[in-house]
């Protein structure tokens, strides 16, 4: 069963990526809900989403959902992001994984963007003065995911969509589901592959499209119509290899420990409204004290201002300081991570992480 399962998957993985390569650059721009593409984590954000083949945990239902089984036990993120720093766009994140039993992982985050207070202008009032709005855009992730085998994992998410201001909101429904397998004599050959953003249209409605006017001198209330939007749906393919120097074998869990780790990953992203994109990595370990990352996001006119389409340029680092709180396992961990981007100034996450 289990080389029929690692046949399959490999056979899905040439299939996907040669169906999925052309991507749909002439599309782009035409999605909405365009805040499923923030990775809202600070230690995946350093690898420029390169490590959705390797990512553990929760940070893992970002990138690939499959990687949440890898949950030791209990594990808390609490992360906030300067997004385009100097714009006063804060994004807050929230999020907690059970192990509920041996091979199954029940994960829960909630993300919030505020984009702070905005001048209310109206065409008699262009300067404002009126008082102010504050958009708001949050995301509620609900996963789950499971081991099948010692090298087949799999995971599904739900994702509850609300933004929009007082007077005009939508709300939406999005589902990601992933596998990854891995191989290798120590476990550190992985290979995944994740369906992101996939649901029904979402559509803006509220009292900020209705208008008064007056026909025969009477009054009227009319509403505009609005035009429903897609979700930004994505596949990522990612690989890893992680290189152990001084390793040894956790005799309780099974794990493997080593003095320095250095992992490489690569993943290619095809977007349905977008480039298609490319993002590599590396990080470097001591002994799960500290790690330091790095990784580079590429896609088509990402040198040019007149033909990039995104608004990353290229670039991402980030480190992690990790400390043992008892002999249990439980660690605190603290992460950093920077994001350029062209304009401003980039993005900066930092994010606590408790493992219990």
């Amino acid at each position: 069963m289990k080389r029929i399962l690692k046949t399959g998957f490999a056979i899905a993985l040439v299939a996907i990526s040669s169906v999925t390569y052309a991507g749909n650059k002439d599309r782009a721009g035409q999605a909405g809900a365009s805040q499923l593409l923030i990775n809202p984590w600070a230690s995946s954000s350093g690898w420029a989403g390169a490590n959705s083949a390797c990512a553990t945990g929760l940070e893992a239902t970002y990138t690939n959902i499959a990687g949440l089984a890898f949950t030791p036990k209990t594990e808390l993120i609490f992360a906030n992001t300067s997004w385009f720093s100097g714009s006063g766009i804060k994004i807050q994140s929230f999020g907690l994984s059970q192990k509920l039993s041996e091979t199954a992982v029940l994960g829960l985050s909630i993300q919030s963007i505020n984009f702070g207070e905005i001048d209310i202008t109206t065409e008699e009032l262009p300067e404002g003065g009126i008082g102010t709005f504050s958009p708001k855009a949050t995301t509620i992730n609900v996963g789950v995911a499971k081991e099948f085998s010692n090298s087949i994992y799999g995971g599904f998410g739900i994702k509850l969509l609300s933004e929009g201001i007082s007077n005009a909101k939508a709300s939406g429904v999005a589902f990601d589901m992933g596998v990854r397998y891995v191989t290798g004599e120590k476990d550190n050959v992985k290979f995944g592959i994740a369906l992101k953003n996939v649901g029904p249209k979402m559509q803006y409605s509220g009292d900020g499209f209705a208008y008064t006017t007056t026909i025969d001198e009477e009054q009227f209330t009319v509403e505009w119509r609005t035009q429903a939007f897609e979700l930004p749906a994505l596949l990522n393919i990612g690989g890893s290899y992680d290189y152990y120097v001084g390793e040894s074998v956790d005799s309780v869990s099974g794990d493997i420990k080593s003095m320095h780790r250095v992992t490489a990953a690569g993943n290619f992203t095809s977007n349905s409204f977008g480039k298609d994109q490319f993002r590599v990595g590396v990080e470097y370990g001591f002994r799960q004290l500290f790690m330091i990352r790095a990784g580079y996001l590429y896609e088509q006119g990402v040198f040019s201002a007149v033909s990039r389409t995104t608004f990353n340029s290229g670039p991402t680092a980030g480190l992690t300081f990790q400390v043992p709180l008892n002999k249990n396992g439980s660690t605190l961990g603290i992460d950093y991570a920077y994001r350029a981007t062209r304009p401003m100034t980039g993005n900066h996450s930092i994010g606590i992480r408790i493992n219990l």
